[in-house]
């Protein structure tokens, strides 16, 4: 008696080889102008960068030879770099603080209220609309105005908001808390609006007042909301720059430069754009380590709290 033996069968049949390989041709069809736009605008500036950091090519684009690391060089040995760097680091910690307190405080008020809400929402995310350079004129030349200003007017002192060296950070950090604010508080709006009620109703039931349900319930509910606008604000204030060119210029007395406004001013008014681009990538290195250290510490606390 012979037996027949049946042939393996194909671990995947061609019609599905086909299927897949004709999926894969579209989705790089519908990507492609996508990846056409990314290359062209982030990572072929991002390279293009890197080598002009790495060249002594000034604003005309003559003079471009390879200097290697002579331009990091300069720059770690530069004092006014570091003083910019250090306004820049003092302006983050000045403003993340209450950028993130405020936002949620608000959050809470207008989840709380009963009545008009959608006035409340428009009053405080309305600022976060205005164009920067409404913002900046608006706030040095009619509320920070030594003579006739608003804020000098009403206290009815005769302060220099941007001339006084000790005062002028102060002044660039509440404007633009009073600016952005708005952003973080609908971040925190959407996120209270997402917890629950039954967790509330529960903790009533159990006797629970209002700051236990806000310090059992709400925040542990709003860490994950907290972390991403602590992340993007820090993010953000690192790359300050509009509110304060636009301000003070850098002054009084290089008290308010950043380290983006200083890059400018070297590449733009000292035509030195290799040396300019070493500073940014200086930033730039800057703002990836916090980023990473961030996301390590966010991961811990999540696998601490889980």
């Amino acid at each position: 008696m012979t037996t027949t033996v049946a042939a393996p069968a194909a671990t995947q049949p061609v019609a599905e080889v086909k299927v897949a390989r004709r999926w894969t041709q579209h989705g790089l069809l519908f990507v492609g102008p996508f990846l056409l736009v990314y290359l062209a605008f982030l990572v072929w500036p991002l390279l293009d960068g890197l080598r002009m950091s790495l060249s002594s090519v000034n604003i005309a684009g003559s003079n471009d030879e390879l200097v290697g690391l002579a331009n990091y060089a300069e720059a770690f040995g530069d004092p006014r770099m570091w003083r910019s760097l250090w306004n820049t680091i003092v302006f983050t910690a000045l403003s993340t603080v209450p950028l993130v307190l405020l936002g949620l405080l608000l959050a809470l008020l207008v989840h709380n209220l009963r009545f008009v809400r959608w006035l409340w929402r428009l009053s405080f995310f309305a600022p976060f609309l205005l164009p920067s350079a409404v913002v900046a004129l608006l706030w040095r030349d009619m509320i920070y105005q030594p003579s006739f200003g608003l804020l000098n007017g009403t206290l009815g002192t005769d302060v220099l908001w941007l001339g006084d060296p000790g005062v002028a950070m102060w002044s660039v950090v509440l404007t633009t808390v009073w600016w952005t604010v708005g952003f973080n508080f609908l971040l925190y709006l959407a996120a209270l609006q997402s917890i629950p009620q039954p967790l509330y109703e529960a903790a009533a039931i159990d006797g629970a007042n209002a700051w236990v349900r806000l310090r059992a319930i709400t925040l542990p509910m709003l860490r994950r909301t907290t972390g991403l606008i602590i992340v993007l604000q820090l993010l953000a204030s690192l790359k300050v720059f509009d509110q304060i060119y636009l301000m003070t210029g850098g002054g009084p007395e290089d008290s308010t430069r950043s380290i983006i406004e200083y890059a400018y001013d070297v590449g733009f008014t000292g035509y030195r754009i290799g040396y300019a681009s070493a500073v940014s990538y200086i930033l730039f290195a800057i703002i990836v380590v916090i980023s990473l250290v961030q996301l390590r510490l966010f991961r811990k606390r999540e696998e601490g709290l889980s």
